[in-house]
């Protein structure tokens, strides 16, 4: 993320460098051809011990046996069963299954014509086998912490879970583009899912509507299958229509090498050392311009500069933070920095309120400035820090904090969000390729083209990329193609990233079949640096690799990753093997 980079250069410059120096004589890829799955191996070790896994499924699709609802005053309200509706007060939830696209749903719908509410509960009994692994999602990026754990109740799971029982996956959500910020904990006694239905941090106000706050869905798993395969196919059931680009997404993108200190010309010769390194025929590379850009001294002329990465065969691409509004603004246009809470450092970052039809104009026209510059893919950044003031791994069963609400209080935080997306995407039109970032994945499958998964690798410290890009890309990979097209950010080749585990992320990103954009910083690409992002470029735009992580079930930043070239295939050809902590071992420190 921007704001960390300040803070990385006055802390880890001059330490990382003896703390990591050595590392280069120790890391490794070894290729191991014909072997099995780590997956697979585990798999026929359970076989013995228990043949048939289906009694730890959970049936979600029938009426919850407990509905509560919390007001905006705090007060906690009961409802009382009837049939398949809970009610209380003026409050109405409704849970009644229906056959869906090949599969049952049970869709959630809350209707409050007086009351301002915060949170419906959901709560079903159940007695969960305490021996399973259980693995969650996050509310928007993920940060270096998803992992399959034990049962731990106040885990905040948002959007979905998945449980393996040492045979089979089963998985539990709530289909994309809910009305809702849905998350779910687990425990020995049952399951739970708590529908955030707040605006801001108030209580929506709905009035006559009857609102489907979440539609849920759950997939049984199958004795033997691949577990990544399974939590494919739970992603599918989630978003059936998800809004994929035309073809493979690669090349180059300045930030982890430049950070925000960039000039046209060094952009224009970014673009040509893509243009040399990428594979002739084919799919054509992406230039993004990352942050910077609009200082006109430097950049005097956009819409020029994306012509002659056109003229060089490069797509041309910029960054933008959409919400961000100038010191100075008028303050009815803007979200109230309560926002922040208490967080007085930040409150001078201004953002208009896209409730605000003014307020969602000026919003627009900066994307449309860059759309009738012939940009061809918009990265977009901040917005759900810039919307509800706070990152993903701040949030917690509390998206938002309390004290504050949008100037529209009869939406909630969920169907603002979505909406906010859908303006973006009817400015960009049919040809402009949006790529999320510090976006909510679940509200924007189905908009954006690309989205980016984890929070920000580096070019200036390889502990974050080996923790959040190697995390990430392990458990977030299911996700790709089911809701969009990932983005596991990028690989950064630069000074201060010891180049042999910087070539082994370069390899595991090209050939795990998502998207590969490669920061380099030009006075470190050497001969051998050229062969390998030439090597790497060519199986991104091949579009054939698919790999994924063998050993995601005991490790954090899976070392041993199965690669098969041709998406039908479903057995792997080869395993890899990746040294990413090197001789001197991971860094325990704060990144």
């Amino acid at each position: 993320m921007r704001h960390l980079v300040a803070g990385l250069k006055r802390s880890t410059v001059v330490s990382r460098r003896s703390l990591l120096a050595g590392v280069a004589s120790g890391a490794a890829a070894t290729l191991i051809p014909g072997s099995g799955a780590l997956f697979a191996a585990n798999k026929e070790r359970s076989r013995d011990s228990r043949s048939s896994r289906e009694s730890t499924f959970v049936d979600l699709i029938r009426p919850p046996d407990r509905v509560v609802c919390l007001s905006d005053s705090g007060q906690v309200i009961l409802l009382a069963a009837s049939a398949a509706q809970w009610k209380g007060s003026d409050i109405i939830v409704s849970c009644e299954p229906s056959q869906g696209r090949n599969m049952d749903e049970l869709p959630v719908c809350v209707t409050s014509p007086s009351s301002a509410l915060t949170y419906v509960h959901l709560r079903w009994k159940c007695a969960m086998d305490p021996s399973v692994l259980v693995l969650g999602d996050h509310w928007e990026r993920s940060y270096g912490d998803l992992a399959w754990r034990g049962i731990v109740p106040e885990r905040v799971m948002p959007w979905y879970f998945v449980t393996y029982d040492q045979d089979r996956v089963h998985g539990y959500g709530v289909k994309t583009a809910a009305q809702a910020l849905c998350f779910w904990p687990l425990d020995p006694e049952g399951v739970s899912l708590w529908l955030n239905i707040s605006n801001g941090g108030s209580g929506v106000r709905l009035g006559e509507r009857n609102l489907l706050a979440a539609t849920i869905v759950t997939r049984m798993g199958l004795s033997g299958e691949n577990a990544i395969s399974a939590v494919h196919q739970l992603c599918r059931r989630m978003c059936t229509n998800p809004r994929l680009p035309g073809g493979p997404i690669y090349g180059s993108n300045d930030w982890d090498y430049a950070y925000g200190k960039n000039t046209q010309e060094q952009i224009l010769r970014d673009v040509e050392l893509v243009a040399s390194l990428a594979p002739r025929g084919g799919h054509r590379p992406f230039s993004v311009i990352d942050d910077g850009w609009q200082n006109k001294t430097v950049f005097p002329d956009m819409a020029r500069l994306a012509e002659e990465i056109r003229q060089r065969d490069v797509h041309p691409g910029i960054w933008v933070r959409p919400l961000i509004a100038p010191q100075g603004a008028s303050s009815s246009l803007l979200l109230p920095s309560k926002r922040f809470g208490t967080r007085s450092e930040r409150a001078s970052e201004l953002a208009y309120d896209p409730t605000i039809p003014e307020g969602l104009e000026i919003v627009r026209a900066k994307l449309k400035e860059l759309v009738s510059w012939r940009y061809e893919l918009v990265k977009h950044d901040y917005s759900t820090y810039d919307l509800l003031g706070q990152w993903g791994f701040e949030m917690g069963a509390r998206p938002a904090l309390p004290g504050w609400h949008f100037n529209d209080q009869s939406r909630t935080n969920a169907e603002i969000i979505r909406g906010f997306y859908a303006e973006l995407r009817a400015v960009a039109g049919e040809q402009v390729l949006l790529l999320g970032c510090n976006t909510v994945g679940h509200l924007a499958a189905g908009l954006f083209e690309s989205q980016r998964i984890g929070d920000d690798t580096s070019g200036l410290l390889w502990e974050r990329t080996r923790r959040m890009g190697v995390n990430t890309l392990a458990f977030r990979l299911p996700q790709h193609r089911s809701f969009f097209w990932v983005d596991p950010d990028m690989v950064a080749i630069a000074k201060d990233i010891p180049w042999n585990l910087g070539k082994l992320w370069l390899d595991l990103v090209a050939h795990s079949g998502t998207s590969l954009f490669v920061s380099m910083q030009l006075a470190v690409m050497g001969p051998e640096q050229r062969a390998a992002v030439t090597s790497a470029f060519a199986a991104a735009a091949s579009g054939q690799w698919r790999g994924r992580p063998a050993d995601w079930f005991q490790e954090t930043t899976p070392e041993t990753w199965n690669f098969d070239q041709h998406p039908e295939e479903r057995h792997p050809k080869a395993v890899t093997r990746f040294a990413w902590s090197g001789e001197e071992g991971a860094l325990p420190f704060e990144v």
